[in-house]
């Protein structure tokens, strides 16, 4: 199940070298978690149900976690739906690879990546759903996703690699269960960038977090900021758009917009310092876009600065030694921005199947602007960075 380094399906720029998706979505089974739950969590955990004529996920029997939609905007006949009409699906209408791992992996195949980086849906970006019930719920819930996508690692032949659900509302659990997650072969973790917002637990500045940092810089499991990751971002998004929108012009502000979030995580991790009490921890930022770092990291250093606030390394620096941005649409600039960050901080992704996506040609869009990085460039931004940081297996690839 290994992917050729050259193949006719890819552009002649970005042949030679695998390709890893560092950000895809997984769209959840409705048996998930009831086949693998324990019988006594059984009518319990997360499930699909039927109310008022329409199907919804529910948690604790009757907590509505959102309608069943599939959030995927590929329909089954490979078509892509525009704006908001992938809402009214269901997981009958929507391609099988959204969900089936064989047919996830012949997709791969059909676009010419080697790999991909995977996050959920049903329990939120982050996992924040699971705070509607109780600890022991979220806690059985989480790790029978954690369980399913060990699985899907394995099934895929080490082809997708789900980023493991953290347990945010106790470090303890917290810790626990990502060195579990690790032991089963995850390469990272996924985060709520907002823990404490829902779970009442300090900020992630706070010296609660600092055996947890400890234990995922020394398992070297990469934590990954996804946009859309917390309550406040999701319900910023759902407000923050004028009332007079379509629902299509909605999706658009919040598509364009969302990755303000990762804006506000970024600046308050840098400003708390945690990162350089440990070099070796990884932070990437996911599905957010990489044109509006520099902006950021200069504005920071500059009101650093006026605030007389001390600071051991430059936001810049800090960033090309420890932080990690994901592009998939942007063209104009790429290159240059990637070199102002810093090429080996830049990864390559599509967001598969999500609405956002780059289908059905998923490397002609981002075949002109890579004809301008140089070769060795190309390789790290399409793969080897992705490849590097979260630890996959080079060997697959020859490498």
């Amino acid at each position: 199940m290994n992917a050729p380094l050259t193949s006719p399906i890819r552009p002649a720029i970005l042949q030679g070298f695998p390709i890893v998706d560092a950000d895809t979505h997984v769209t959840e089974r409705h048996d998930l978690w009831t086949s693998r739950a324990p019988s006594r969590f059984r009518d319990r955990v997360p499930q699909v149900k039927t109310v008022d004529g329409k199907q919804i996920w529910t948690i604790d029997g009757d907590k509505s976690m959102g309608t069943a939609a599939p959030s995927s905007t590929i329909r089954k006949d490979g078509s892509k739906a525009g704006g908001a009409e992938f809402l009214g699906f269901g997981i009958d209408d929507v391609l099988p690879a959204s969900y089936d791992v064989k047919a996830r992996v012949a997709y791969m195949d059909s676009t010419g990546v080697a790999a991909q980086i995977a996050y959920p849906n049903v329990l939120g970006f982050g996992g924040q759903k699971a705070m509607l019930v109780d600890p022991e719920l979220r806690l059985v819930s989480t790790r029978i996703f954690n369980d399913a996508m060990a699985e899907m690692q394995a099934e895929s032949g080490d082809r997708i690699f789900p980023m493991a659900l953290a347990p945010w509302w106790d470090v303890k659990e917290a810790m626990a269960e990502i060195e579990r997650c690790h032991g089963m072969g995850l390469r990272g973790v996924n985060t709520n960038s907002e823990p404490h917002t829902a779970a009442g637990v300090p900020d992630m500045g706070d010296d609660y977090w600092t055996p947890f940092w400890e234990m995922c810089s020394d398992l070297s499991m990469p934590i990954n900021f996804h946009i859309g990751a917390s309550d406040e971002s999701m319900s910023w998004w759902s407000s923050g758009s004028w009332p007079s929108h379509t629902p299509d012009q909605w999706m658009a502000y919040g598509s364009t917009l969302l990755y303000v979030s990762n804006a506000r995580v970024l600046t308050n991790i840098i400003l708390s310092r945690f990162l350089e009490r440990f070099p070796r921890l990884k932070i990437v930022s996911v599905e957010s876009g990489v044109g509006w770092l520099p902006f950021l990291l200069e504005a920071l250093e500059y009101q650093m600065q006026e605030a007389r606030i001390p600071f051991d390394m430059r936001p810049i620096d800090l960033f090309r030694r420890q932080i990690y941005g994901c592009c998939w649409f942007e063209k104009r600039d790429i290159v240059e921005t990637g070199r102002a960050l810093g090429i080996d901080n830049i990864l390559f992704e599509t967001d598969f199947p999500h609405p956002t996506c780059l289908y059905p040609d998923v490397l002609a869009h981002a075949a002109d602007s890579a004809a301008n990085f140089t070769p060795d460039e190309r390789s790290k931004v399409f793969g080897g960075n992705a490849i590097k940081l979260y630890n996959l297996p080079a060997e697959k690839w020859g490498l």
